[in-house]
């Protein structure tokens, strides 16, 4: 379930669509973006999201720590990757709202379940649906670009992004606050977290129907209904598919993208699991709340400093992610093997800066080493790609039904894998330089040559 806060650095920048025209006239660019907003504020505003392993175990469920870790939460990640590009294809074939509703109405399901489903089946049902939530967010983010002209692309999406961010950061606070100062118990939470996404669904009924997307409806609608040939869809995206990944820098950062992502999405969804055996939330207080909130909010800082950091890219980007990626398998490790609460909780922030920071950098690096806008495509294939990795290392070191491990040996896996990823991208980059020196010496001798 912390998939929510998981993608926060990503979600923003998954569909950026550009080939779609101007608003229409008859609602503008205001009201469309006002009630995105809203929506996007009160479907992250989910108290109870940063204690939902403490509520699972807890006397409310009763479930155990092996139905928890390796039974329930790998449904997720099936159900993420299972659902993500049909998903894909409905947002653009359905024009955004009505994927925008499901995601809503998948909101309303999840948390009446977490409220009044029982046994490890139901909860498993559970995790099928979030996984659906999860997968419609596509829509959310790329909605907007469908109702609202070129020109006010950067402004609606800081728009769109700030009004999630802040959805979540205030539904963690007050999630810590009622929990600590108020003594709430965690089903509460869950009423108020069912309560907000309750009004976000009302509100997504209030958007315009886009009458443009990006593949099926290249042109605006008429009164005749536009005949839709699905496999030139798929042609079109294969050859798109070729063109964008026949580029060796846009290759190597979407590499990056792929295997990173994969282990943040195990590490922020077990993490919750791992806090509980270093401080049982039954015999202490916890502090789930406040630490998501606070790695949120410095994570955000952290992409805005990103982006006037001066730096050749091209040359030091791969000896930069393998530094970093190195960095993140150190704190992965010391979340892991120093079994204090405290410390567990300021390595899981320097995680998540670390994570946020390397996303957005190797965002703006494909986009800029992209020969054709095709944005959605990259960025969806990159996610789909980590979706697969991070199902490939659930069912063999999570699942029940392979290895089953416990939390502390699945960390120490975590941290070895953004290890090893460090000395893939140190080799690779160390390679790069060399190849670029030997080819500026050899240009300078031939320059020398010819004079």
């Amino acid at each position: 379930m912390e998939a929510q806060g998981v993608l926060d650095g990503l979600r923003s920048r998954v569909l950026l669509p550009r080939r779609v025209g101007r608003a229409p006239r008859a609602f503008g660019w205001a009201l469309p973006t006002a009630v995105l907003c809203g929506y996007g504020f009160f479907a992250n505003l989910r108290p109870s999201e940063p204690f939902l392993t403490p509520y699972l175990l807890g006397p409310d469920k009763n479930l155990t720590e092996t139905q928890v870790f390796n039974e329930i939460y790998p449904v997720w990640t099936y159900s993420y990757l299972v659902l993500l590009f049909p998903v894909f294809l409905a947002t653009d074939y359905l024009r955004y709202k009505p994927v925008i509703l499901l995601q809503g109405l998948s909101l309303i399901v999840t948390w009446f379940m977490l409220l009044y489903a029982e046994g490890l089946l139901a909860i498993q049902f559970l995790e099928f649906f979030y996984g659906l939530v999860t997968a419609t967010e596509i829509a959310y983010y790329s909605y907007i670009y469908s109702v609202v002209d070129l020109t006010l692309y950067q402004k609606v999406t800081s728009y769109c992004r700030s009004a999630a961010l802040v959805g979540f950061t205030v539904g963690s606070v007050s999630g810590q606050i009622l929990v600590s100062v108020f003594d709430w118990p965690l089903f509460n939470l869950n009423v108020i977290s069912l309560t907000a996404v309750s009004v976000a669904f009302a509100m997504a009924w209030f958007l315009p129907m886009p009458q443009k997307s990006l593949f099926f409806h290249h042109r605006q609608s008429s009164t005749q209904e536009q005949k839709v040939d699905i496999v030139k869809v798929i042609k079109e995206l294969w050859q798109d598919f070729l063109r964008c990944y026949s580029s060796r820098p846009l290759l190597c950062w979407s590499v990056w993208w792929a295997l990173s992502t994969c282990g943040y999405f195990q590490v922020i969804n077990y993490a919750q699991g791992l806090w509980e055996k270093v401080l049982p939330s039954q015999t202490s207080k916890i502090y789930n709340g406040g630490v998501e909130a606070v790695s949120t909010l410095l994570g955000a800082v952290a992409v805005f400093v990103v982006g006037h950091i001066k730096i050749s890219w091209a040359t030091w980007g791969e000896i930069a992610l393998a530094m970093f990626s190195l960095c993140i398998a150190a704190a992965v490790y010391i979340m892991d093997s120093v079994h204090n609460i405290w410390v567990c909780y300021a390595s899981y922030v320097v995680f998540r800066i670390l994570y946020m920071l390397l996303i957005t950098i190797a965002t703006f690096q494909i986009a800029t080493n992209l020969s054709v806008e095709r944005y959605a495509l990259v960025f969806g294939i990159n996610t789909f790609i980590a979706l697969a990795l991070q199902t490939l290392l659930t069912v063999i070191v999570v699942d029940a039904k392979g290895l089953g491990l416990d939390i502390f040996t699945q960390f120490m896996i975590y941290a070895g894998y953004f290890a090893a990823i460090a000395v893939v991208f140190l080799i690779s980059g160390t390679c790069s330089i060399i190849k670029k020196s030997w080819t500026k010496e050899r240009r300078n001798e031939a320059t020398t040559d010819g004079a």
